[in-house]
């Protein structure tokens, strides 16, 4: 009869070969990858996340090409094409969904770009108007807020930095998330 140390040894190489194998397909706690590795699963949110950012592709080890650039209103478009396409509910993600992924996107999001990133959080500008000023008095105003709908929220996903203040006709990348299988 062998020693278990002999089997031990004799198995070592294999697992490590397997623990290799898995390693690109590693997930932090809470979250999975699809048998494809195409998206990843935030198990707790239930949101399941392309795994390159739009106009980029994974090749079954890492997302390649350049990610593309899109206007609030063409990212929009986007979802909304791509989730026709596929037949899911593919949309932009809200901001503290977005932040979640920052702090799992290198172990999740291999090659992702460290930019900001549109989000579908409405953008309301709380900004106070003046009541004495000559047109808000002719239209009966008295100190009330404004909302911008020229304005977006993005997340720095260098960072996790978000931002209600981007011009919703300024060029970033997007990367859609849907509810998980």
């Amino acid at each position: 009869m062998r020693p278990p140390a002999f089997i031990l040894l004799r198995t070592l190489p294999a697992l490590a070969l397997g623990c290799a194998a898995l390693g690109a397909q590693a997930a932090p706690d809470g979250w999975s990858v699809s048998p494809d590795g195409a998206w990843v699963v935030d198990e707790r949110a239930r949101l399941a996340w392309a795994r390159c950012a739009e106009g980029m592709h994974w090749n079954g080890a890492t997302c390649t090409g350049r990610p593309a650039l899109f206007t609030y209103g063409e990212a929009q478009a986007r979802a909304r094409q791509r989730g026709q396409a596929e037949g899911l509910r593919w949309r932009l993600p809200r901001v503290p969904e977005l932040k979640r992924l920052v702090a799992q996107q290198d172990a999740l999001l291999p090659a992702a770009p460290r930019q900001w990133h549109w989000t579908g959080t409405a953008s309301v500008n709380t900004a106070r108007v003046n009541p004495y000023a000559y047109g808000n008095v002719e239209r009966g105003g008295a100190g009330e807020s404004r909302l911008s709908a020229s304005q977006g929220w993005a997340v720095d996903m260098g960072s996790g930095d978000a931002r209600g203040d981007v011009g919703r006709g300024t060029r970033l990348p997007l990367r859609l998330v849907r509810p998980a299988p």
